[in-house]
């Protein structure tokens, strides 16, 4: 297979990042630097990276997490802050884990691990137009016509979200919050909160419930569980 599809079977990161390495040198097939992204790499071939040896995992490893509150989504964290990575370690010690996408450190909710990057470059890449929903919890009643604003796309840094799908869930009188579901297909960094304040209304609490129709059944808050072979067959589809 081609070098950059190798690395990514590697778990090291996304195909697009894979083929950063080799063009920058840091890749070595049989101990002879290679740059050319159309080199062809087999599975008996020992292939470094920055002088470290890399294996693809016998089988890929597809999680999901019900992300909690307080939590970072990334591998590691200069700040000693818990991270996604913490909820399997115990389990997958050696893995070359890392998530698809992220959530921010006040959201909670579903998110993918895996080892697959040829999977979370898909999910991932600007192009993808897979909906993620989010449960937000809003202060203050929320009006269908102020709603209807954000279904229509709102400014945030001078651009006009997409249109997306919104709908009241109910409202609490004792809480003075008001519940709604929202699907989105951007990525752009904590938008659902950014949308809800461009309109004027705060958000209190923000959970991902869904990736597309796969919803994050059966796991609990700081959880995890493995995906069915159909869930990650419609990862690959979608």
């Amino acid at each position: 297979m081609r070098i950059n599809r190798y690395l990514a079977e590697c778990g090291l990161a996304s195909r697009r990042k894979c083929e950063s390495f080799v063009l920058d040198g840091e890749v070595a097939v049989n101990g002879k630097t290679v740059t050319d992204l159309a080199t062809q790499v087999g599975y008996g071939d020992v292939v470094t990276v920055g002088g470290k040896k890399v294996n693809p995992p016998r089988k890929h490893v597809y999680l999901i997490v019900n992300k909690p509150k307080g939590c970072v989504t990334t591998v590691s964290d200069d700040k000693g802050r818990k991270t996604v990575m913490d909820i399997v370690r115990s389990d997958y010690p050696d893995t070359r884990l890392f998530p698809v996408g992220r959530l921010d450190y006040d959201t909670e909710g579903m998110l993918i691990l895996t080892t697959d990057g040829d999977l979370c470059n898909r999910l991932t890449h600007p192009t993808s137009e897979i909906k993620k929903v989010y449960s937000a919890r809003v202060e203050g009643e929320l009006s269908e016509s102020e709603l209807a604003r954000i279904r229509n796309g709102v400014e945030i840094d001078g651009k006009m979200t997409k249109k997306c799908s919104a709908h009241i869930l109910k409202y609490d009188n004792k809480t003075r919050q008001t519940t709604v579901e929202i699907a989105i297909s951007e990525g752009m960094n904590r938008e659902v909160r950014r949308m809800f304040e461009a309109i004027g209304k705060n958000v209190a609490f923000l959970k991902r419930v869904a990736i597309g129709d796969l919803r994050m059944r059966g796991v609990d808050r700081g959880g995890y569980r493995k995906l069915t072979p159909g869930e990650v067959e419609y990862l690959k589809n979608v």
